[in-house]
């Protein structure tokens, strides 16, 4: 029936139909509903891989490890050589070197360990000495505090130095390593079928963007491994022939501890050197600690102005307020392993999101000749 002349409209029935959330008010809530189960099912997932970190550590470390030295092999099999072989080959060369440089380091550091907190803490205490005497006003309770912390932890590992916690973490660690070498040598053996596998569970539509964020992962792994490895060995070798030549003690395992801070950005450096100049201050006096610190800060400057755009290129394109954030994220999900994996995964995961969203629509002549191989694998339905 038609409305009379004059009548208002009744727009309660249109209104009713639409619903209340299409007003608005109404678009918000959907949308935080929506980032609410996303951010709940990122939960559930962090803590389902935080009960199985004796998995995925070194599943993530094989890949690391795999992406580093994949241009090895492809040069290998550029020369000639058959695929198993080279693929033999890279793989016990990389064990040989990362068994060697963990065992090293474990035990350049591990002798010392106990001197290295004396020495940092008598520095530590002499500095604060120094400070208590000059004329700014220090609250000596919250110095101490932090003193306090520090020292415990870095003394925590002799607390539960038993015999069963003992077997117990050397037992984790081979089966750890056991499990690295093996998903290790599948990912260089077979990778490109693992990878062509996976590829059949996305649609035809987004799986040229898989395959290129594949591709961009291990670029991002492999250049970072690789620059890392670089800059690291670069400002070992640097400050520890400063910290030698300056008769600093101490000088092979505080090396050892630069080399390894190296591997986490912004902070890394920055601890090690503090541990470098509070052992010269105690040992050498005041001027050698200077010297350490502005040998130091130019190996840094040297590191960051130099080094790394050289050697890493592009591979940190993202802000330091994320890599500090990440950093802050994996020191509280799985500690120091976290802390050096953290960064790499925020730069994968940021180079994979602009491959999602159109900013990075790679280069189709970059492999050609993967991704035909990978095109009609697909096709044959061929699986790993």
């Amino acid at each position: 029936m038609d409305s009379e002349p004059g009548s208002r409209p009744n727009t309660t029935e249109p209104r009713r139909q639409q619903g209340y959330w299409s007003d608005g008010l109404g678009h918000a809530a959907l949308r935080s509903a929506q980032v609410l189960l996303v951010l709940l099912l990122i939960a559930v997932a962090v803590f389902a891989l935080r009960q199985v970190t004796l998995v995925v550590i070194p599943v993530l470390l094989a890949l690391i490890l795999a992406a580093a030295i994949a241009p090895f092999v492809n040069w290998l099999r550029r020369k000639g050589w058959p695929g198993a072989l080279a693929t033999g080959t890279s793989f016990l060369l990389l064990l040989v070197v990362f068994g060697g440089l963990v065992t090293g380091i474990v035990f350049a550091v591990r002798s010392e360990w106990r001197t290295l907190v004396d020495q940092a803490v008598a520095g530590f205490d002499e500095l604060y000495a120094l400070i208590q005497s000059g004329p700014l006003a220090i609250d000596s309770a919250v110095i101490e505090d932090t003193r306090d912390a520090v020292l415990d932890f870095a003394t925590s590992s002799t607390v539960g130095n038993g015999a069963l916690a003992g077997l117990s973490a050397a037992g984790s660690f081979a089966t750890g390593f056991v499990l690295m070498a093996v998903v290790l040598f599948f990912f260089l053996k077979d990778g490109d079928k693992i990878w062509t596998f996976i590829l059949r569970w996305f649609s035809a539509e987004s799986r040229q963007k898989a395959d290129l964020s594949g591709a961009r992962t291990l670029e991002v792994l492999g250049n970072y491994v690789r620059g890392t490895a670089i800059v690291a060995a670069v400002d070992a070798v640097c400050i520890g022939a400063a910290l030698f030549f300056l008769g600093v003690p101490l000088a092979l395992p505080l090396a050892v501890i630069v080399f390894v801070g190296a591997f986490i950005p912004l902070v890394g450096a920055t601890a090690a050197g503090v541990l470098a100049a509070l052992i010269a201050l105690v040992a050498n006096g005041p001027f050698v600690a200077l010297i350490v610190i502005i040998v130091i800060i130019a190996v840094n400057q040297l590191e960051g102005n130099f080094l790394q755009p050289v050697v890493m290129g592009k591979t940190l394109s993202i802000h330091a307020l994320v890599i500090l954030l990440a950093l802050t994220a994996g020191t509280i999900l799985a500690g120091i392993i976290g802390a050096i994996l953290s960064v790499p995964i925020a730069a994968v995961g940021w180079a994979v999101i602009k491959v999602w969203i159109g900013e990075d629509t790679g280069d189709p002549a970059e492999v050609p000749e993967a991704a035909a191989t990978r095109e009609d694998e697909l096709q044959q339905g061929t699986e790993p």
